[in-house]
């Protein structure tokens, strides 16, 4: 069975909208010319020096390598094709700067350049670079089977913090105002061993170092059949020359809201699905590019990242052959 290239990551959202991102099929491919243009592409100031660049993935081709941001007509950023979002810094106060994206696929060709977006920098406020301090003597215990109580000392800044948040795994689950240094984390899953930080922001948006780790395990067992997504299906079609498979699931149950998926393929981890909004309700669908040989057979299953920051179980898994 041969091996095909997949586009790593596909970053969704409500103002987000591809072929294949709005749970359509995917646009046709044709390895023979460099990918398309990125859509999608927005710009927003996240300070008076930076702003905040993302755009769609391109799934035409036989992969995106890398992505290219330019400012007006200087490249700026360079970022790997699983990324779609980057800060562009050192940028100067209260000036109106044009932002266009480009894609470079896995055989080195450079597509045609995004729509230029544009984002203004604001006017430099009194300078404020002084990060609040580590949060000190964090500590925590399980709240039951589904949830954890932490706390910690409060961390010191010049102009006082505005926020502490706090992250498991290194994915941010949870934030409190400044003025609270203790809450209880919500929707864990029973059974399971949690590591925890929290770093406390200020005004300014200044993020502390993380404060060290506390780790639990909630009591209980859970074999992650609760987690997993429902009603798995599985099928190909060919557009252009080119197979695709098409996937249906039926989000798990959470106490939250689920926005990345990850899609193994014969065993290994091979796409990320990244809402950057809310998902669409009821069952959700993709279709990723896997070649334009017939005959191939591939394993495909995928698992939910829950609110807790912990990967769900696995669907059930579905074989399907292309041409078949």
């Amino acid at each position: 069975m041969r091996r095909v290239p997949l586009p790593l990551v596909l970053v969704c959202g409500a103002l987000l909208l591809v072929a294949s991102c709005g749970w359509s099929r995917a646009a046709d491919s044709d390895e023979g010319r460099a990918p398309g243009a990125p859509t999608g592409v927005t710009a927003a100031a996240g300070s008076a020096t930076s702003v905040h660049v993302m755009w769609n993935a391109v799934t035409d081709g036989p992969g995106v390598r890398t992505y290219e941001v330019y400012r007006g007509t200087t490249k700026v950023k360079e970022v790997p094709g699983a990324q779609h979002m980057v800060d562009v810094t050192r940028l100067r106060p209260s000036t109106l700067y044009a932002f266009t994206v480009q894609a470079r696929d896995t055989d080195g060709r450079l597509g045609p350049p995004s729509r230029a977006v544009r984002a203004r920098t604001p006017a430099m406020a009194a300078a404020d670079r002084s990060a609040p301090t580590r949060p000190p003597r964090p500590a925590g215990r399980p709240a039951g089977s589904r949830a954890a109580q932490l706390s910690w000392g409060a961390s010191r800044d010049d102009r006082g913090v505005a926020s502490y948040d706090v992250y498991q795994g290194g994915v941010k689950i949870h934030s409190v105002g400044g003025n609270q240094t203790a809450t209880v984390v919500t929707g864990l899953r029973p059974g399971t061993a949690y590591v925890f930080t929290v770093r406390a922001r200020d005004a300014a948006d200044n993020l502390s170092p993380a404060s060290g780790p506390v780790r639990l395990t909630t009591p209980g067992t859970d074999d992650g059949r609760d987690t997993a997504p429902t009603g798995f299906t599985a099928t190909t079609h060919r557009a252009g020359g080119a197979y695709y498979i098409d996937l249906s699931w039926i989000a798990p149950r959470t106490d939250g809201v689920i926005t990345e998926y990850q899609i193994q393929l014969d065993g290994t981890a091979a796409t990320s699905l990244v809402w950057g909004g809310t998902p669409p309700p009821g069952r959700a669908r993709h279709s990723f590019y896997v070649g334009e040989a017939a005959g191939e057979e591939h394993r495909v299953r995928l698992r939910a990242r829950l609110p807790d920051g912990t990967w769900g179980g696995y669907s059930a898994e579905r074989t399907v052959t292309t041409g078949g």
